[in-house]
């Protein structure tokens, strides 16, 4: 435990009683006065900067608390301590930022305390299970039957029953989210890992991790950057590794924590989503700027002019976007059409599956430069230069994964329930759920079947990796995607940590932000079942 937390009790504010968290604020309160009166030297010197640490780390939480604590009493409780100790003449904090993301207004985002009664249940039950409402899950609130599924999911990953142990689990999710460079990530579960007991010198760099955990840095690198490389041979040096071996059923638990962050870390840059108010970069000391917002936030372009949408030609007309969503819904009815005249031959959609799966690698972003991580976060994986390659530069020619022949629901969702029983259950729900979600709307538009948009998002993610559907007319891709959102499709999936606020801003200008939270659903959950399919596949193999 950090110095600060570990007099406090925090738990006891997750608990559906109120008497209860009153209790624990209580001691929370009397614990800061505590403190407070430690930091008042002789003759105006100073406080000394040990303790000054401890408190504000306590005061960041309670400043979270009092935004963040879907109970009313924890935040009005949270609040008057605050002020307590501001009274006092010490400094307290204030948040950073405009609310959970940078890509989005913080007035389009749910605020917590003005949520109804089934949303309520929802958050206060993600509350009592990770001590926080996070960034994350306010921008998947536009979704809350998804967030549902995510929620259980999580759950169960990192806190039910399950072959691996809590610290394990938690190291695990540091690792997947340090490959693409999430502190937002590493830091959230820096913080788990510790209050479950990990061991803190492991947080020094994966080399003071246990053997067992190194060497699943190969896997992990692998599976995030290029994971049609996958082999059973991977999987046999892991399960033959002598003491240091891993049991098939903790094998899938790992492949599938590895899978959910890698993908978690994608919607974390996809969104935009802002640091958490108690962790780094979440909030300030500092009083307020004379225009009060900080360098931070303009760097992030994330001030007033949140209404404006620029893109890489300049200022973009109401009527230019207006434009491209009739011009989109034009095609799909055209597509329609030509689906019910004529359907193309197996040789057809074989070669058009071909040149798709070419063209996506021409796909990039203008900003294309190495990002060099930093050393907080790159010390939790090794060879720090591996990163996303097109399967077929340089000459390298990756065979095609026909879905026909190794799928999620034939092979791989039974194969993770066989090992890593009801998971495969939760993960099959949440891909269900974020494939077939809609709510029948397309920008201003009602009574829309969007199916034929939400598959072409999906198969192009699965066609940059390499994966085919037989029956599906790769053609139809060109159609409804247009170049600007390509680039964003691919930097989210592929290299997340490169997402700019121009990329969000660039792609489908006149759709609402919570259609925009939805395409990065459906491509955190492809992502995420393309790297299972390559993983489990070769798991399949070495089993046979």
């Amino acid at each position: 435990m950090a110095e600060g937390d570990s007099e406090v009790r925090w738990d006891g504010l997750c608990s559906r009683d109120p008497s209860t968290r009153e209790t624990a604020l209580d001691s929370i309160r009397q614990t800061v006065l505590r403190r407070t009166e430690g930091l008042r030297p002789p003759d105006g010197l100073p406080p000394p900067a040990v303790s000054l640490d401890g408190l504000n780390r306590l005061l960041a939480h309670l400043l979270m608390l009092s935004k963040r604590c879907p109970f009313k009493d924890v935040r009005e409780k949270s609040e008057f301590i605050l002020k307590s100790v501001q009274e006092l003449g010490i400094r307290i904090p204030r948040p950073l930022g405009h609310g959970p993301s940078r890509f989005i207004p913080e007035k389009e985002i749910l605020q917590v305390g003005s949520e109804d009664a089934q949303m309520h249940t929802l958050f206060a039950d993600s509350f009592a299970a990770l001590g926080r409402l996070d960034n994350i899950t306010l921008v998947m609130v536009f979704h809350p039957q998804y967030l549902e599924s995510f929620l259980k999911t999580q759950h169960y990953l990192l806190q039910m029953d399950g072959p691996l142990p809590l610290h394990y689990r938690h190291y695990i999710g540091i690792m997947a989210a340090a490959r693409h460079q999430c502190s937002y990530l590493v830091n959230l579960h820096v913080n788990d890992f510790l209050h479950v007991g990990g061991d803190p010198k492991w947080l020094n760099g994966l080399e003071n991790a246990p053997q067992k955990l190194q060497n699943l840095g190969e896997l992990n690198k692998v599976l995030a950057h290029r994971p049609w490389l996958i082999t059973k041979e991977h999987i046999e040096g892991l399960l033959k590794a002598e003491e240091h071996s891993w049991s098939l059923a903790e094998l899938v638990h790992a492949v599938v924590l590895l899978t959910h962050y890698h993908s978690l870390a994608s919607f974390t840059f996809g969104c935009g989503i802002s640091p958490e108010i108690h962790c780094d970069g979440g909030h300030t000391f500092r009083p307020p700027s004379v225009s009060n917002y900080c360098i931070c936030d303009i760097t992030n372009g994330n001030h007033s002019m949140d209404e404006m949408q620029v893109n890489s030609a300049g200022n973009v007309s109401v009527s230019d976007s207006f434009f491209e969503v009739e011009a989109l819904m034009e095609k799909m009815r055209q597509l329609q059409e030509c689906r019910d005249e004529e359907e193309a031959s197996q040789e057809e959609m074989a070669s058009r599956f071909e040149i798709e799966k070419r063209e996506s690698m021409f796909v990039f972003s203008s900003d294309d430069e190495e990002v060099t991580p930093a050393r907080d976060v790159s010390r939790h994986f090794e060879d720090t230069s591996y990163g996303y390659k097109d399967f077929s530069r340089h000459g390298m020619h990756v065979p095609t994964f026909r879905v026909q022949d190794y799928c999620w629901e034939d092979h791989g969702y039974s194969l993770v329930n066989r090992l890593y029983p009801d998971v495969g259950q939760l993960i099959d729900e949440k891909f269900h759920i974020a494939y077939n979600l809609t709510y029948n709307t397309m920008a201003m538009h009602k009574d829309v079947d969007t199916s034929m948009l939400r598959r072409a998002i999906w198969n192009y993610i699965h066609c940059m990796f390499g994966i085919r559907y037989d029956d599906y007319d790769y053609g139809e891709i060109n159609q409804l995607l247009d170049r600007s959102f390509k680039v964003y499709i691919k930097t989210v999936v592929c290299t997340p940590e490169k997402v700019t606020k121009r990329m969000y801003d660039s792609f489908w200008r006149q759709f609402k932000h919570s259609e925009k939270v939805h395409v990065n659903l459906l491509l955190i959950e492809a992502r995420m079942q393309a790297e299972l399919l390559y993983a489990l596949r070769a798991i399949t193999r070495y089993m046979t």
